[in-house]
C-alpha cells in the first residue's frame, strides 16, 4: 500500500496542547512540512512565542530558542546575526508581535534583518483568557470588552503586512488564511516562500496567518471556522501586501 501522509519529520511525536478546533496545529505542520522539504531542519533555530504557542519547542525538531514576551525578533535578529548560515524563524501571535512586541517587530522589519515570520492572528488573547487583543475587530466581544470593541476608547486594529509593507527591508508580506484546503495550500506556499527568501538573502519576510481560537470566541470548531470567513476575512483581506521580487504592493 503505497503511503500518501505522513507526519513531517521535522515534528516531534509530543501531541499537541492546543484546544480543539484551534488551526495553530495545521500552521506548526505546514511550518514543519516547509522545513522537511527545503531540507534544512539540521541548521534551523527556531523562536518561541509567550502565548499560546510558547511550548512549540516541543514540537518542532530543530533547535528553539524561548524570548521573552514581544521579544522574538530581538531575539532571532541576535541568532541570524551570530549563525548567518543558519535558518532563523520567530512564530508569534498577535499579543506577542503587535502588542508589547511592536517596537521589536518593526524596527527588525525596517532594518531588513534576514528572518522569517510566522504571525498568527486570531483577534484574541489566547492563552490568559480572552482579553482584547491590537487585532481584536470592532465591535469583537472579548473579556475586556464585553460590551465589543469600542472604536471611540480602544481605537482600530492594527492591520500588520499593511504597515510592514512600507518599510523598505521588507522582502514579503503576505497574509494568508488556514480556513479551507485551498487556503491552507496557499499558506503552505507562503511560508515556504518566506523560508527561501531568508535562504536567498532577501531580507525581512512575514507571513500572517488568520487563525481561529474557538475557546475564546465561544464557538464551536465550525462555527470559529465560518465566523474566520464571515467577519476576519473582510477586514484582514487576504494577499501579498509587499514582495519584492515582483515589485508587488497591495495598496
Amino acid at each position: 500500500m503505497a503511503v500518501v501522509f505522513t507526519k513531517p519529520h521535522a515534528l516531534t511525536d509530543a501531541p499537541f496542547h492546543y484546544c480543539p478546533g484551534c488551526t495553530h496545529g495545521i500552521i506548526h505542520r505546514l511550518v514543519a512540512e516547509v522545513i522537511d522539504e527545503l531540507g534544512v531542519e539540521g541548521k534551523t533555530v527556531g523562536v518561541s512565542p509567550v502565548g499560546c504557542a510558547v511550548m512549540n519547542y516541543d514540537y518542532f525538531n530543530c533547535d528553539m530558542v524561548e524570548a521573552p514576551h514581544g521579544r522574538a525578533p530581538a531575539v532571532a535578529t541576535g541568532l541570524k546575526r551570530a549563525k548567518p548560515d543558519n535558518v532563523i524563524f520567530t512564530y508569534q501571535g498577535d499579543g506577542d508581535l503587535a502588542a508589547i512586541g511592536t517596537a521589536e517587530t518593526v524596527h527588525a522589519a525596517t532594518r531588513g534583518e534576514n528572518i522569517t515570520v510566522i504571525f498568527v492572528n486570531n483577534t484574541i488573547y489566547g492563552m490568559t483568557g480572552g482579553q482584547m487583543a491590537p487585532t481584536s475587530l470592532p465591535g469583537q466581544v472579548t473579556q475586556t470588552t464585553p460590551y465589543g470593541r469600542d472604536v471611540n476608547t480602544a481605537g482600530y486594529p492594527v492591520r500588520v503586512c499593511e504597515m510592514l509593507s512600507t518599510l523598505d527591508g521588507v522582502a514579503l508580506a503576505q497574509r494568508v488564511a488556514v480556513d479551507s484546503v485551498k487556503h491552507v495550500n496557499e499558506a503552505k506556499k507562503a511560508i515556504k516562500k518566506a523560508f527561501q527568501n531568508q535562504i536567498d538573502k532577501k531580507g525581512f519576510s512575514i507571513v500572517e496567518v488568520l487563525s481561529t481560537c474557538p475557546t475564546n470566541w465561544g464557538l464551536t470548531p465550525v462555527e470559529a471556522l465560518d465566523w474566520l470567513r464571515e467577519k476576519m476575512i473582510p477586514y484582514y483581506p487576504l494577499g501579498v501586501y509587499k514582495d519584492e521580487e515582483k515589485g508587488a504592493r497591495l495598496k
